[in-house]
């Protein structure tokens, strides 16, 4: 039995590729904003241990948006009360690692249970349920584009209002709270900042998907970088280039936009952890051979 082979052009054709371009033009735009965005606020998951609840905030969006697809509303601004809503829970009820992690695990398979009903139910183009799950390069309409850059803008603006009381909570909580800063309202604001993005990504990578937007740019940024200004900006660009590259190449492609983002972003990732190891080992051969030189001179 022959197995059908796979051709280059079954995977990428370039034909009539500017105007396909034009017709995803808005998600291109969109995914620009939430690289960017994702990218900074993913230092702040990182240093904060929150790449999990991450994933729970993105089910119950993921269910507010089917929701929505349900009823015939906005999927926008389904999946953003649904994020809204699982990060304040979140926030409130997880002021430590060991809580805030319960608190996700339930609400984790809650938010897919319920997504998984509403969409069950749904009786419209599948394609619109896949994309909750996966994104879809034509799903951002003009108002759909709007909504995304107000809640981009809005996250990117409260980033920089609370960034420094917030990194000094993510790198030190206990000295945070001793010199007077409000660790729990900050807690809770920046909790809503990440509902607010995650209902984003959602939108344009997909619910199951959104760590690598959120959580694999500023992961590798911090293989290669320690600086307070260089880790956000490496974090920013490796998620915009992550993001609408994988868009530009979905265009071309035939398969969904998130395997082109996820990949570009883990190689974004692989290549960091090879100059993080190549350097560490550099670091351990000058310190190995300055202890054989200082060894022989003690003698």
């Amino acid at each position: 039995m022959r197995v059908p082979g796979v051709a280059w052009s079954d995977v990428f054709s370039f034909d009539d590729y500017g105007a396909l371009l034009q017709l995803v033009s808005n998600s291109v735009i969109a995914a620009a904003a939430l690289g960017i965005v994702g990218g900074l606020i993913g230092v702040f998951i990182m240093q904060r241990d929150m790449a999990f609840a991450v994933h729970g905030v993105s089910e119950l969006s993921f269910a507010g948006a089917a929701a929505a697809l349900l009823f015939g509303g906005s999927v926008v601004v389904g999946s953003l009360l649904g994020a809204v809503v699982a990060a304040l829970i979140i926030g409130a009820l997880g002021s430590r690692a060991r809580d805030r992690n319960s608190v996700v695990g339930v609400l984790m398979p809650f938010g897919l249970g319920l997504g998984i009903l509403f969409l069950s139910l749904y009786e419209g183009r599948s394609a619109n349920r896949f994309s909750l799950l996966t994104g879809q390069i034509v799903s951002v309409s003009n108002p759909d584009l709007g909504w995304l850059i107000v809640i981009s803008s809005v996250v990117f603006l409260g980033l920089l209002l609370i960034w420094n009381p917030l990194r000094f909570d993510s790198l030190d909580p206990q000295s945070a709270e001793a010199r007077g800063v409000p660790t729990r309202r900050v807690s809770i604001l920046f909790m809503l900042l990440l509902g607010l993005i995650v209902a984003v990504a959602v939108h344009i990578i997909g619910a199951l998907l959104v760590m690598a937007l959120l959580v694999t740019p500023a992961a590798a940024a911090m293989r290669v970088s320690h600086g307070p200004l260089a880790v956000p900006l490496l974090s920013a660009l490796f998620g915009l280039v992550s993001a609408v590259g994988g868009i530009l190449l979905a265009i071309a492609g035939t398969l969904p936009v998130s395997p082109y983002i996820t990949t570009i972003s883990f190689a974004i990732w692989g290549v960091c952890r090879l100059i993080s190891w190549r350097r560490d080992r550099a670091v351990r051969s000058a310190e190995e051979a300055d202890l054989d030189i200082a060894v022989p001179a003690a003698a």
